[in-house]
């Protein structure tokens, strides 16, 4: 995580000339601050519950998934939300000039990435037929919470 968040200052120009990140390097950053915690939940849940290796790497690709659609959602209520809704001031990505999906890819870019996403995840978890569907339900809320 303390690597993400270095990139992500690096980005706002805190420890020189501040320049843009590309989509690829964005979701890396991501990847490695939000997306990493809600990937580790993923795979300890599959370690505790004595998952095989393949049930852990489904489960992980699964956490991956979740954890980009998590913080592009995220981005978007900045952009797009209501502060008394998302109970947080809106906007304050762009003023801050935070290196974002939304950013790079435009709000509609990055609806459609996070569509993909939640397309991902569920292909991740399809060795695990109904008993997933709870996880499942977990991506899609991911993705529409308004808040």
């Amino acid at each position: 995580m303390a690597g993400g968040q270095i990139i992500d200052l690096a980005a706002e120009g805190r420890f020189e000339d501040k320049r843009a990140l590309r989509e690829n390097e964005i979701a890396t950053l991501q990847a490695m601050k939000t997306g990493a915690l809600i990937r580790f939940a993923c795979r300890a849940g599959a370690i505790l519950g004595q998952a095989d290796a393949d049930a852990r790497a489904s489960i992980d690709r699964y956490g991956a998934a979740i954890g980009q659609a998590f913080q592009i959602t995220d981005d978007l209520l900045d952009v797009e939300g209501d502060a008394a809704t998302i109970g947080k001031a809106a906007g304050k990505d762009a003023a801050a000039g935070k290196a974002t999906l939304v950013a790079a890819l435009g709000p509609t870019g990055a609806r459609a990435h996070l569509d993909a996403l939640v397309a991902e995840a569920d292909a991740a978890l399809a060795p695990f037929a109904a008993k997933a569907d709870t996880l499942r339900a977990a991506a899609r809320f991911i993705a529409e919470r308004r808040a």
